[in-house]
């Protein structure tokens, strides 16, 4: 090889490497063969029901709307049930992502296991999207910058049922809670709007995840004679404590029951004459308008059953992923997680939708009522919008975050 070779070869190879280091994410491609989306969910517990084999279908169903394949690569889903335990979701999802190369991972589990999936995001630099679980701590101390929380949050919660049930006349409070990071989160939220709003909590009983004998804590709530008594759990725990409580005939007693985590799962689970009259926050419901239906029928064709909101923001959320990665080109988390922050969700799920700084996704909520027996013209027929909460009203200020990545002043 001549020296004037050599050169040419040189400027050539080096001219190379200044072009490709001139080109936007977008022209560098994707990350290997496929794209693929872990979906850990319970598949048999207390979350079954409205989490479940359900949410891996809406995952699936957003990927074939898609078409099954993102900038000419094939897109792919992995399931897996958590077991109700943190461990068993960070060795799945690390497995996953060390050896099967997972680009996202969305969950329908509990708080707990969603910020153990949060942590992990930030060390493998992967989207994490909290589908299924409530802590506002997401979103707060427990942010990270590929992390997205999508469908309700406790805050938004407490602000719809909480605020709805005080203003009602409903001033002394008695809780029922959940005893790990959801319903405590779930419990302070509520109790910090019932108190704001000059109501005050008289006591609280802590019960274990998945507790079959409400008896004795329905017992201490009505021993304290607070007019309401809060329900902060979810899924079968939600469904059992209210079975219960009817049982023992507290309501018929003059307490009432604040439901303040519900899906339409549960009223079906319980039926309208145990469910009737209960008012609680939603961010979803099938027969709200002609877009919600028209998902709720291809949903219900593929389960025999109409989606919970749950179920419904893991579809959203799905595809607002993978339309980021389409206009990106790249399946890197940073550019993917730049682009859903920057562009806004409008589908049957949210309209203008946003996804803010700390990761939270704001979008209007629902305070909603399961409709009484003579009210209902169908199966599902089971809950009525009583009125809309504005996304701002809804989730807890951006000023008020704890989230490092949030910039204060």
């Amino acid at each position: 090889m001549t020296p004037t070779t050599r050169a040419w070869i040189c400027r050539t190879a080096a001219a190379g490497l200044v072009l490709l280091g001139a080109l936007p994410a977008s022209a560098q491609g994707m990350s290997g063969d496929k794209v693929a989306i872990g979906a850990i969910v319970d598949m048999t517990g207390v979350y079954s029901r409205h989490g479940g084999p359900g949410v891996i279908t809406a995952v699936q169903m957003a990927v074939d709307d898609f078409g099954g394949t993102v900038n000419g690569k094939p897109i792919s889903v992995v399931s897996a049930d958590y077991q109700a335990k943190v461990d068993v979701t960070s060795a799945i999802a690390r497995r996953w992502i060390d050896t099967e190369n997972v680009d996202m991972i969305i969950e329908s589990t509990d708080s707990a296991s969603a910020l153990a999936l949060f942590r992990l995001g930030a060390e493998k630099k992967r989207v994490v999207i909290g589908a299924g679980s409530a802590t506002t701590a997401l979103t707060n101390d427990g942010c990270m910058p590929y992390g997205i929380h999508y469908v309700y949050d406790t805050y938004a919660l407490a602000t719809g049922t909480g605020a709805a049930i005080v203003q009602e006349g409903g001033k002394s409070w008695y809780f029922i809670t959940a005893d790990y990071a959801f319903g405590h989160a779930l419990e302070a939220d509520t109790s910090r709007v019932v108190e704001q709003l000059g109501g005050k909590v008289l006591g609280r009983s802590r019960a274990p995840l998945a507790t079959t004998d409400f008896s004795s804590y329905l017992l201490q709530a009505q021993a304290s004679n607070a007019q309401v008594i809060g329900l902060a759990n979810a899924g079968l725990d939600f469904v059992n404590s209210v079975k219960q409580a009817s049982e023992f005939g507290i309501t018929q007693s003059g307490q009432n029951l604040a439901a303040m985590l519900v899906f339409i799962t549960d009223v079906k689970a319980l039926g309208l004459k145990v469910a009737q009259r209960l008012k609680f926050t939603t961010g979803y419901y099938w027969d709200r308008d002609e877009a919600s239906r028209a998902f709720a029928k291809k949903f219900y064709a593929k389960t025999n059953a109409q989606p919970s909101m749950v179920q419904a923001g893991v579809y959203s959320a799905t595809t607002h992923y993978l339309n980021a990665i389409k206009a990106t080109g790249t399946d890197d988390a940073e550019a993917v997680t730049k682009w859903m922050k920057a562009n806004p969700v409008n589908d049957f799920f949210a309209k203008d939708g946003r996804i803010r700084p700390d990761g939270r996704m704001v979008h209007d909520m629902y305070l909603a009522e399961a409709k009484t027996p003579a009210e209902s013209k169908n199966e599902w027929d089971l809950m009525k919008i009583l009125r809309t909460i504005p996304a701002d009203e809804a989730y807890r200020p951006l000023s008020q975050s704890t989230c490092p990545l949030v910039k204060k002043g």
